[in-house]
């Protein structure tokens, strides 16, 4: 039993760095599409493009996920739909582990200006008095930290869905088999 769960948080492992892999991807081309975009060349298509990203991004994640769990089904005979699900939600804990990890390390080191630059653009908007814009700068400190939590919370609940999901014809039942 003990062999039976390594193997699953192996197997769980090697897909959350793929799916994770995957979102960290998207986020940095975003990145370089906010770059172009302020650079000032093609800045009517940023957005489409920034949207086809994240379609993609869906579909990809949306299929390795499945994928992956077509995978151990097959790698693992004994698996029935709750193993197979119990797979889904550690391949999107990890998956959520590691792109709520990178997110952090990007606002933390990489961009530690984001929320300030966030708060600039607040300070803008007539609707913002001053005590609210003061709430708002006194929260900005722990946003890293808070965007990390979201972040994990986020992915793996949108995993564990899937998981659900799919794992309700993984591995496919059959209602002719007499259960004794």
């Amino acid at each position: 039993m003990a062999e039976q769960k390594n193997i699953m948080w192996e197997h769980a492992g090697k897909a959350g760095l793929v799916l994770g892999g995957v979102s960290i991807l998207y986020m940095l081309c975003t990145m370089l599409t906010g770059k172009v975009a302020e650079s000032g060349s093609a800045v009517f298509l940023m957005p489409m493009i920034n949207l086809l990203l994240w379609v993609a991004k869906l579909a990809a994640c949306i299929f390795l996920m499945r994928f992956f769990m077509l995978r151990f089904s097959q790698a693992d005979p004994t698996a029935d739909n709750a193993r197979v699900f119990r797979f889904g939600m550690a391949v999107a804990l990890l998956s959520a582990l590691l792109y709520s990890a990178f997110y952090l390390a990007y606002v933390s080191f990489i961009a530690p200006d984001t929320f300030e630059q966030a708060l600039s653009m607040l300070e803008d908007n007539p609707m913002m008095d001053s005590n609210s814009l003061s709430a708002i700068e006194d929260m900005i400190p722990k946003l890293p930290t808070i965007s990390f939590f979201v972040n994990l919370v986020w992915c793996w609940l949108f995993g564990t869905v899937l998981s659900a999901i799919f794992s309700r014809n993984i591995p496919p039942q059959n209602p002719f088999v007499d259960e004794q």
